[in-house]
């Protein structure tokens, strides 16, 4: 009865390892981890960039709505975050910045997307074949989310980061090129006016008074003025060699050849690292985007990289034609049949 309270309820929570916050977990590794934290460092931006360019240079085949633009944010989104969505529409693609979606049999068949505009984004809701979804990396709990090579390679990522930030904070807060100088006992004003006597005089001999003194009958501690430096010695932590073998490493998780960065590469090892990325990290990418595209328009698409970057093998492929040149010649003097010879070297399946 009033004014007595009522015998109160027992408070429900949910707990920690509930549906909640499994929920929770998943959209913060789904938001903030599906990139690596070295992501901004100048050797990441260096390998997207070369995804970026050599995907908007492939040749497209079989359809209109993959041009340069839509490819380079595509190779972009594929390299940070290992996926990239786009709605089809008449006017075009439509770059997606977020997107959450719904599956059956591990295939999406729905999504809700969000689209960046100028004055606020906006929501959308479509259907898996209004959607082109570009994914690599997928993991086989989770086909239908792709991972980037960051993500991939985290412990590289991370010891990036880690060598990179110490080098700033060193960098900004070490005393370097400072130095301690014995002095006798003099007052404070006299100790401010040297300092400041030392200061900005380059180029010059400065001349003060030896710290060899005489007093209370005897002579002073035989010490001259011997600067001490406090310049902290970064050879002995072997932060060269850490930083060298993090961007080695980023750069392999990216498909480029260490040897590209390297200060000491040469012509043929930035063509054969050149060749590399090519040929086993973006023509695998335009396979996969070319089968999703085939797969949502109904017919054929083909997307090739190597042949616009080929401008590597320029002197390799003018050898290799004087000597095709030379062996078909020879064959018809020899009255071989060339497509017999070529069958049998599996040059007969179009691929060149």
């Amino acid at each position: 009865m009033w004014p007595f309270a009522k015998k109160e309820k027992p408070e429900t929570r949910s707990a920690g390892s509930g549906f909640t916050a499994e929920i929770m977990a998943a959209r913060e590794a789904y938001v903030s981890g599906r990139r690596g934290i070295g992501d901004l460092t100048a050797t990441v931006q260096s390998c997207v960039s070369l995804w970026e360019g050599g995907l908007s240079l492939a040749d497209v085949t079989g359809t209109d709505l993959l041009d340069r633009r839509s490819l380079a944010l595509a190779a972009r989104s594929l390299a940070l975050r290992g996926e990239a969505v786009f709605l089809i529409r008449d006017t075009g693609l439509v770059a997606c910045s977020d997107w959450d979606l719904k599956t059956r049999d591990g295939r999406p068949t729905a999504y809700r997307v969000s689209i960046s505009e100028a004055g606020g984004g906006r929501s959308e809701t479509a259907l898996a074949p209004e959607v082109l979804h570009f994914r690599t990396g997928c993991d086989v709990s989770a086909p239908y989310y792709g991972v980037a090579p960051l993500k991939r390679a985290q412990l590289t990522a991370g010891l990036l980061n880690a060598v990179e930030t110490a080098l700033a904070e060193i960098y900004e807060n070490a005393p370097f090129a400072s130095q301690i100088v014995p002095f006798p006992e003099a007052p404070e004003v006299d100790l401010e006016a040297m300092a400041r006597g030392f200061r900005g005089n380059r180029g010059k001999v400065l001349i003060r008074e030896s710290v060899n003194v005489a007093a209370a009958g005897g002579p002073g501690p035989q010490l001259d003025w011997k600067p001490h430096d406090l310049s902290p010695n970064l050879s002995k932590s072997m932060t060269r060699e850490t930083l060298a073998a993090a961007r080695d490493g980023i750069n392999l998780a990216f498909g480029v050849l260490p040897g590209l960065a390297s200060p000491a590469t040469t012509g043929p090892m930035v063509r054969e690292a050149q060749r590399h990325l090519a040929q086993w990290a973006l023509q695998p990418l335009a396979a996969m985007i070319a089968e999703e595209v085939a797969t949502k328009i109904g017919s054929p698409v083909d997307l090739d990289v190597m042949r616009p970057l080929q401008a590597y093998d320029s002197g390799g492929r003018a050898r290799a034609l004087g000597a095709i040149v030379q062996t078909l010649a020879a064959a018809k003097e020899a009255g071989v049949d060339p497509a017999q010879a070529m069958r049998l070297v599996d040059w007969d399946r179009g691929d060149g």
